[in-house]
């Protein structure tokens, strides 16, 4: 192929550079981003000749689509407005190089932590990709793959579209524009002619090559700043901040059954619940409070033998009147699915000082049969609760009262859930005209509200339920997803972007970061061309070594 027909690609994956030497000030010449085989593609030369609007070529492993339909427009636009684009990405080559050198930064404190010579227990991978790299069930729904695919969509366009603009305003125009699949991983790029990005100055070539990573850094700033005003822009339409609502509740939740699409959680153990996020701290708070790693031997010890901390001031009276424990196949059980409890002391000395014998014996000798759905609305009391519910001490019961705890299975924990349905047939016949304000106070209406104990492990309910933290004001429908399936988007979008700005600011060969640093090298002048060039190749061997090893790290702590 001739001088003349070789071109420059950008893309979002892999870029590697001609084997051909660039002399003096000379450019970086790069490859093109994917590593497919030359394909044939019909180029514009001058203003005049026919072309496709598209054409397709396909190999056993490497497929691409190109258009050139967008020539002519990318081309019209960044002229147009060359001015304004000039500074704009000015600006987004100062963010590249700066990123760059951060990125260089992240990439050693990884592999620092990771090694063990940091001690941090800090991990990027979770503060940049929005996962936890200790996740072991990395399931993907057929919606979570949608929700990926549009945002990789978006923010695509976004990298290559900047690629594209920025050379447009300096007066070069893309040859094409493709998507390819490249074995599994798909990606786009946009080919120019190499003779004219050799044409352009330094600083303007920089500001093409910067334009991907810039245009994915102001992808990542518009989504979080949508997300932070996401309330108010939908405040017109929906509610937000009162109490999550329930979208969904799977057949293989601990909770189905108990909890029904629209309704409200009002509190967890008597803590009000006002976001999807409080729901999942809490429970993992009330399993740290069950289960805290201590050397506490004799709470070790109850939690084991499914004697719970967490109780309630029971009247004496009650206590009385309370059904006897039956046993069947020397399980001891209480009739009409009533819970034992069993009493427990307000104080850690008032019952165990005063038989130093095994105090889970006494405790059996202590139990009772009563309707949980009673209890559950007396006082607590007890040690487990968290310090808001008890104000935090432990001995809350009057003389007339005893304090009992309710046994469950061990290593299970007690859990009380407060709802409300303010959508439901029966609410809506006692309240005729339903005043959002007055959501606060369902607990008080008896066809509106309920409340059930959940006895399991506290951490599956986390994510056991699809919630929203948004209540539409008016009829629901399927508007009623419309706010979660927004906050999806563009956090799914947010982190999509970010991590192709981070990968392809990377110091490593193949990707855009090669281009942008042998670029600044070259814009510097204080390196003469062989020495620029070893500099060059250190840098890129080395990044390329470490981004490995630290990709490697995060494959097996997200898998292994």
């Amino acid at each position: 192929m001739g001088r003349g027909s070789r071109s420059r690609r950008f893309g979002i994956g892999s870029t590697a550079r001609h084997a051909a030497a660039a002399g003096g000030g000379s450019l970086p010449l790069v490859r093109p981003t994917s590593p497919g085989p030359p394909a044939h593609r019909r180029l514009r030369n001058g203003g005049g000749g026919n072309y496709s609007a598209a054409a397709a070529s396909c190999s056993c492993w490497y497929c691409d689509f190109k258009i050139y339909a967008l020539n002519e427009p990318l081309l019209r636009l960044g002229r147009r407005y060359s001015r304004f684009f000039r500074v704009w990405f000015s600006v987004g080559v100062g963010f590249a190089l700066a990123s760059l050198l951060g990125i260089a930064l992240g990439l050693l404190y990884e592999l620092a932590r990771s090694l063990r010579v940091l001690h941090c227990n800090v991990e990027l991978s979770s503060l940049l990709f929005g996962f936890s790299p200790m996740v072991s069930d990395l399931t993907i729904s057929l919606a979570d793959a949608g929700y990926i695919f549009l945002s990789t969509l978006i923010s695509v366009s976004g990298h290559e579209f900047g690629h594209a603009v920025a050379a447009a305003s300096e007066g070069i125009q893309a040859e094409y524009v493709a998507i390819f699949v490249a074995v599994l991983f798909p990606g786009a790029l946009v080919a120019f002619d190499y003779e004219l990005l050799q044409a352009v100055p330094k600083f303007s070539a920089l500001r093409i090559y910067c334009a991907g990573i810039w245009h994915n850094a102001v992808i990542c700033a518009i989504c979080g700043l949508t997300l932070l005003l996401l309330p108010w822009i939908l405040w017109p339409m929906y509610i937000h901040g009162e109490n999550p609502m329930v979208l969904d509740v799977p057949n293989s939740s601990p909770l189905y059954g108990y909890l029904s699409p629209h309704d409200m959680i009002l509190s967890v153990d008597g803590i009000p619940i006002h976001s999807p996020q409080e729901w999942a701290d809490l429970t993992g708070l009330i399993d740290g409070v069950a289960f805290p790693d201590s050397n506490d031997t004799k709470h070790n010890r109850d939690v084991r033998e499914g004697f719970g901390e967490k109780g309630y001031c029971v009247p004496n009276v009650l206590i009385e009147r309370s059904e006897k424990i039956q046993s069947v196949d020397n399980i001891s059980t209480c009739p009409y699915d009533f819970s034992r409890f069993t009493q427990t002391p307000c104080s850690e000395t008032s019952l165990l000082d005063d038989h130093p014998g095994d105090g889970a014996a006494i405790r059996r000798d202590r139990t009772y049969c009563l309707n949980s759905q009673e209890i559950v609305k007396l006082k607590k009391c007890g040690t487990g609760w968290l310090k808001a519910v008890t104000n935090g001490s432990s001995c809350f019961c009057s003389e007339d009262e005893s304090c009992l705890a309710p046994i469950h299975d061990p290593g299970s924990t007690w859990i009380e859930i407060t709802y409300a349905s303010p959508y439901s047939k029966e609410c809506l016949q006692s309240i005729k005209k339903l005043d959002p304000s007055s959501w606060t106070s369902l607990s008080t209406e008896p066809n509106c509200s309920g409340r059930f104990v959940f006895v399991g492990d506290s951490i599956s309910l986390a994510n056991s339920v699809w919630l929203t933290g948004y209540q539409p004001r008016w009829a629901f429908g399927i508007g009623t997803y419309l706010p979660y399936v927004l906050e999806k988007i563009l956090t799914c979008t947010f982190h999509v972007s970010l991590m192709l700005a981070i990968v392809n600011g990377l110091p490593v060969f193949l990707l855009d970061g090669e281009s942008i640093l042998e670029a600044g090298l070259c814009y510097s002048g204080l390196l003469s061309p062989r020495e620029r060039e070893r500099v060059l190749q250190v840098i890129l061997w080395t990044g390329t070594v470490m981004s490995t090893i630290a990709l490697l790290i995060m494959v097996h702590r997200a898998f292994l």
